[in-house]
């Protein structure tokens, strides 16, 4: 595990105006209450919590997309710049899987294009290079070469994830971000992907936030896991201690909850 987090949060709020209330006096939604957290390349640190708990909210922040409305963001231990060129920096170290791969790929775009776009945009290597990293990056997760020419409707719901990590591992990160990766997948092939991202952490030593709103997913591939609750973190530990001894009532209100496969 490197020394230096790749990203650190400290005592981040998030503060959201609703819709609801009076013309001069919205309502407000805190959104994230005051966490502290740091994530290292390779470690997998696993958010878990119902829906609405801030865990999505926290991933925002923690890959630029979302602006603390108090706290410190640091990149590679300094603070985060919401400037272009920054934001380009973060854009590389720093990759996101999203929930749905049905709409966070380019539905005119085939798989080809898709891989080879975050490549140009970045400016890295000329266009037999980028090919030949596009190969390698495809075949790193599972799919064959003649996935290359398809688009992202002509293949299954597992077929598009493992795509959608593709485009997320093209640029070599140090970190991933992966905002609930199975929940929109069947079961058998939900532990497929989720075997997949365990097998690319070992084998590259990236880091990994898995978010998710169930703990028995969490736990599988997780190194360290930290509970959320209405915003806050209410506990966090490792794998271990969080299933063996959780000391949080909501901690163990998860845990007692109906079990569920992967």
């Amino acid at each position: 595990m490197s020394a230096t987090p790749v990203i650190e949060l400290k005592d981040v709020h998030v503060v959201h105006k609703s819709r609801t209330g009076k013309l001069f006096r919205p309502d407000k939604v805190h959104a994230v209450r005051g966490v502290s957290v740091a994530v290292a390349k390779g470690e997998v640190l696993g958010l878990v919590g119902e829906s609405g708990c801030g865990k999505s909210t926290l991933a925002r922040v923690m890959v630029g997309l979302q602006k603390p409305t108090e706290g410190e963001v640091l990149f590679r231990g300094k603070p985060l710049q919401h400037s272009a060129a920054a934001r380009k920096e973060l854009g590389r170290a720093v990759s996101v899987v999203f929930q749905d791969p049905a709409t966070a790929l380019n539905p005119r775009m085939i798989v080809r294009d898709q891989l080879t776009d975050p490549l140009r945009v970045h400016g890295i290597g000329d266009a037999r290079s980028r090919e030949a990293t596009v190969r390698e990056t495809l075949q790193l997760v599972g799919l064959p070469l003649s996935a290359l020419d398809v688009l992202p409707r002509q293949i299954s719901g597992g077929q598009r994830q493992r795509v959608a990590i593709a485009r997320a591992l093209v640029l070599q990160p140090d970190l991933i971000v992966a905002d609930e990766p199975t929940s929109a997948l069947d079961v058998s092939v939900r532990a497929q992907v989720l075997n997949l991202l365990t097998d690319l952490k070992a084998e590259l030593g990236l880091g990994l936030v898995f978010i998710s709103h169930d703990i028995n997913t969490v736990r599988y591939v997780s190194d360290r896991i930290i509970v959320m609750n209405a915003g806050r973190a209410v506990e966090t530990g490792t794998a271990e201690e969080i299933f063996t001894s959780a000391k949080d009532d909501y901690t163990r209100t998860l845990l007692s909850a109906t079990p569920s496969l992967l």
